[in-house]
């Protein structure tokens, strides 16, 4: 078959079947842009995950900091780049900030400002559905979570944007690139106030958590601090606001599950589930081969960028029966949407809590979503899937 472009505007309409044309046909194969290898099927992508002593991390580095951005970016220190040991030390340092009671008693705070932002939107009905409830939704979680100012909204949705965009940036974007460094410089400065502020005055928040938190004598420095802020803004914006956004375009197309969920609220997390497997917030995760390796049956040589495409993984007709069919009642695990191994998302519990809160205090109040577009548009970033805008009409009760 000829070599596939993931950004092709028919793969980025729906990428679906041109991933299960690539598992049958090239599981492991070359594909533009730029000729990087993709790995298709959900068993190899494991591998690769747990292989990071050849498939490094590092390979996320070279998309957030491209030698032609022309200055550091602190995403390129943070945990998500880095392999064991470094990944091994942050993640300790920083875990007691995920655990199930921390997320736990985060739920009051979250279901408040759900309510309040669904409150809100009786008032207009038509809305688009992506800046106004998930965004809103989300920065409001930060804003909890790290001691984010709220006001400062319309940034965290540029600030994520712009940082997102970088990998599929080009030397001769000269705009883009320089806003992009703007973006940069204005985040810079703002966390490291916030830090400064926290030293000031600690607070009940993950800031001020970290900053007191030791492990083995060892603590986190400045850089390690500003890194993993700008990964919680990118990350939870970027993957949470595209779940509750795919969530909402599901069920403007499958009306009945409006009912079922509000009948049976139990099924509401394996609902989260499938959505997370019919649609994953999160496509497709790069790595760097350090050494020449085989993966399903393929011979990738060393210094390859690869990307391992979880999008298709979760598509995967040997791992899940009638793979195309959105079904929140079926068994079969799916944690892949989050990573795997190691590099299993931190903030995964958060992500869904999230999620549920948000929809469970929709279904209280609506009774319908209709999507208001003849068609959807989705974002042209490699590692992301999310639709641009979401008109919905909210029919109220």
């Amino acid at each position: 078959m000829s070599r596939l472009n993931l950004f092709a505007p028919e793969v980025r309409e729906n990428p679906y079947p041109f991933y299960a044309a690539l598992r049958r046909e090239s599981p492991v194969c070359q594909v533009d842009p730029n000729g990087m290898w993709v790995v298709t099927r959900y068993d190899d992508i494991v591998a690769a995950f747990k292989n990071t002593q050849v498939f490094s991390s590092a390979g996320l580095r070279m998309a957030t900091e491209p030698p032609f951005l022309g200055r550091y970016n602190p995403l390129s220190d943070s945990m998500i780049v880095a392999d064991p040991p470094r990944h091994t030390q942050l993640r300790n340092l920083i875990n007691r900030g995920f655990t199930a009671n921390t997320v736990g008693s985060m739920v009051p705070r979250m279901r408040s400002a759900a309510a309040q932002i669904a409150d809100d939107l009786m008032r207009r009905r038509v809305v688009d559905f992506l800046p106004e409830v998930a965004c809103r939704a989300q920065i409001r979680l930060l804003a909890q979570l790290i001691g984010l100012d709220p006001s400062l909204e319309k940034h965290f949705n540029r600030w994520t944007a712009d940082l997102v965009s970088v990998g599929s940036l080009s030397p001769e974007d000269h705009t883009r690139l320089d806003e992009v460094r703007q973006t940069i410089d204005q985040m810079e400065r703002y966390m490291q106030d916030l830090l400064a502020g926290r030293r000031h005055q600690m607070e009940n928040d993950l800031v001020s958590d970290l900053l007191r938190s030791q492990v083995n004598d060892n603590s986190l420095t400045d850089r390690d601090l500003v890194a993993l802020l700008f990964l919680l803004v990118v990350a939870g914006m970027e993957t949470t606001v595209s779940l509750m956004t795919n969530m909402a375009l599901i069920l403007s197309q499958r009306a009945a599950w409006m009912d079922r969920l509000r009948a049976e609220p139990a099924l509401i997390p394996r609902f989260i589930e499938e959505v997370l497997r019919f649609e994953p917030p999160v496509h497709a995760t790069m790595r760097l081969t350090l050494a020449e390796t085989e993966i399903g049956g393929v011979r990738v040589p060393a210094h390859s960028v690869v990307a391992l495409l979880l999008g298709s993984g979760l598509r995967d007709e040997t791992r899940f029966q009638d793979p195309d069919r959105f079904e929140p009642e079926r068994r079969e695990p799916t944690s892949l949407a989050f990573g795997h191994g190691a590099h299993f998302c931190l903030g995964a519990s958060l992500a869904r809590t999230q999620a549920r809160v948000v929809l469970e205090e929709l279904l209280t109040r609506y009774h319908r979503f209709e999507l208001r577009a003849e068609r959807v548009e989705w974002n042209s970033v490699l590692n992301t899937r999310c639709p641009v805008t979401l008109p919905i009409e909210l029919i109220p009760f």
